[in-house]
């Protein structure tokens, strides 16, 4: 191997040892802008919003008095007609008059507590929208940084599997080298450009996802993102966990689903209370007749049999919901708990990367090439350390990509901000 093919070799072995990104045409966009982005623009959010806002509007519905009647009769006598016996008959008469239902003091109220708690449930349930829409941006964006991070790395490798190539071409033509490593760099180059052509598909579908997200046009410009970076673990397991009990989004809907239902069983045991309806009605006779004042007063006795099945469907109904936010405050301890182990482990391999195994191996590839010049060392084996190389760089990433994906699972459960 000449001086100058080493010295190229070298200076890619260097480029390639250095992980990130290649340089981007436009400008990295930050995670905290897109999520701003899909919490205004996203459809799902929106939806979900407007739903909340209708949800306010029953309350006064519920809690105004029903609508008051206004009625008009005519009473004929002697025949059908309009106003027959209206002057020759006492019985005869023009009436108008109004009724008004009056229920049992405090069924309104109760019935615009449940229509409020629920309201509230609706407004929870905005929020474990957009914190599902955020934790979906999230992984989104974070594998779409895998992806042009690793991207930029593949290629560096393809560059250093070109100048092999070319080494061991220049070795086997002077009788140095052997046809099957031209061969072999080839396949392995293969491979790489294969991973390339896999690593655009992938990054096309992120981009798809991260777009629909954000409610951005497909043909609109592709999203750069900032190079992953490693977010350490500052909160304690304990922490993290007294964190999902007050802040997590699902916990506070069914908290919120269970004041609905105390007020609903409340509200059951009110609607036994008997309503009543007041009327009055003016009878106008013709003046040579007396007129008529008619008073009314009714009183509704709802039947015992529906009311308390109401009732026992209301605490029914608030058992299932105290059984479902247990059920859910489990599965939540139990996803932090998973990811917090995720994080804490994930931490532990990054650093065994990078203090450890790629510097070893960065060092052992380059003394095995600077051996491959001097024609004391195979080619395989600098193939061989080429490739170990690439590995380890791809399994440090795809480490990397899964700490930040768990910190950002953490987030959602906990409600916190960690990254």
């Amino acid at each position: 191997m000449n001086v100058v093919s080493l010295t190229a070799t070298l200076v890619l072995a260097t480029a390639f040892s250095a992980f990130g990104q290649t340089p981007a045409a436009s400008p990295p966009t930050p995670l905290s802008q897109l999520l701003a982005e899909a919490g205004t623009n996203n459809p799902q959010i929106s939806a979900a919003d407007h739903g909340a806002r209708a949800a306010k509007q029953i309350a006064p519905q519920l809690t105004t008095l029903p609508d008051p009647k206004f009625t008009y009769q005519q009473l004929g006598v002697g025949s059908p007609k309009p106003f027959a016996g209206y002057t020759n008959s006492d019985f005869a008469y023009i009436g108008i008059g109004a009724s008004q239902a009056l229920p049992y003091p405090g069924k309104l109220q109760a019935r615009g507590e449940v229509a409020e708690r629920d309201a509230d449930t609706k407004q929870a349930e905005v929020e474990v929208t957009k914190t599902g829409i955020a934790d979906a941006v999230k992984a989104n964006y974070l594998q779409l940084a895998y992806l042009q991070q690793t991207l930029g790395v593949l290629r560096q490798n393809e560059a250093v599997l070109d100048q092999l190539i070319q080494d061991a071409t220049a070795h086997y033509q002077v009788g140095q080298g052997m046809q099957q490593d031209v061969l072999q760099a080839q396949v392995n180059r293969t491979k790489i450009v294969k991973e390339i052509t896999i690593h655009h598909q992938l990054m096309g579908q992120a981009q798809a996802h991260l777009k629909g997200l954000l409610s951005r046009d497909q043909g609109s410009p592709d999203i750069v993102t900032e190079d992953l970076r490693e977010t350490p673990l500052k909160r304690t397991s304990s922490e993290l966990l007294a964190m999902v009990r007050q802040n997590n989004p699902q916990i506070q809907v069914d908290t919120s689903s269970i004041q609905r239902q105390d007020a609903q069983v409340d509200s059951a045991k009110r609607e036994g209370k008997p309503d009543f309806e007041v009327g009055y009605i003016y009878q106008n006779t013709d003046r040579k007749y007396r007129d008529y004042y008619v008073f009314t007063f009714a009183v509704r006795f709802p039947r015992k049999v529906r009311v308390n099945a109401e009732i026992a469907e209301a605490m029914e109904k608030r058992s299932e919901s105290q059984r479902t936010l247990d059920a859910h405050l489990q599965q939540q301890l139990a996803e932090m708990q998973e990811g917090y182990i995720k994080a804490a482990s994930d931490e532990e391999l990054l650093k065994e990367y990078r203090e450890g195994l790629i510097p070893q191996s960065d060092a052992a590839y380059r003394a095995t090439l600077s051996a491959y010049a001097s024609n004391r060392e195979q080619f395989i084996h600098v193939l061989s350390y080429v490739t170990d190389l690439l590995s380890l760089k791809l399994e440090y990433a795809q480490t990397l990509v899964d700490h930040e994906t768990a910190m950002a699972h953490l987030e959602s459960l906990t409600g916190a901000t960690l990254r």
